[in-house]
């Protein structure tokens, strides 16, 4: 079976929702992005957010942590109905990455993915090219990440 098959054009898939605590957003920022409005809730008030917020990579690794949740349900769904899964992975990288509002800690941050075209790779048979919209809208219904990401199906 082919991802395009389970997934057309077009459909938004929901993902997963993900709630962001002040101390997974310390925790996350401490290791990779230690800036003040990351890891200091009281620093963090007199920066431009106003207050503890989480580091924008955190919000990225959200959607890949959902992502990954979610096809492993859906892979063992497919598996029981005798239907055998696409074969995804590895992704040639990223565009347009946009963080579009600061994700505060209590924020519960919804993720989709959006298949927007694939295509077979020429150089290899039996491989295709997949582009997809990857979005992260909050418990408000306000935007908080967008990008747009390629992963290879084989065969």
């Amino acid at each position: 079976m082919r991802l395009i098959e389970l997934s057309p054009i077009g459909q938004k898939i929901e993902i997963g929702t993900l709630l962001f605590t002040a101390e997974d957003i310390i925790r996350f920022a401490r290791q990779f992005d230690p800036q003040p409005f990351h890891v200091d809730p009281e620093a963090a008030k007199d920066f431009v957010f106003g207050g503890l917020c989480a580091s924008g990579w955190h919000t990225c690794a959200g959607w890949m942590k959902m992502f990954l949740a979610y096809w492993t349900v859906e892979q063992a769904r497919l598996v029981a109905d005798g239907i055998e899964p696409p074969k995804l992975g590895p992704s040639p990288g990223f565009r347009k990455l946009q963080w579009l509002r600061p994700v505060y800690a209590g924020d519960r941050i919804s993720y989709s993915v959006t298949l927007t075209e694939s295509r077979p790779l020429a150089s290899r048979p039996g491989t295709w090219m997949n582009s997809t919209l990857n979005e992260g809208i909050n418990q408000d219904g306000k935007p908080v990440i967008r990008f747009e990401s390629s992963m290879l199906e084989f065969e």
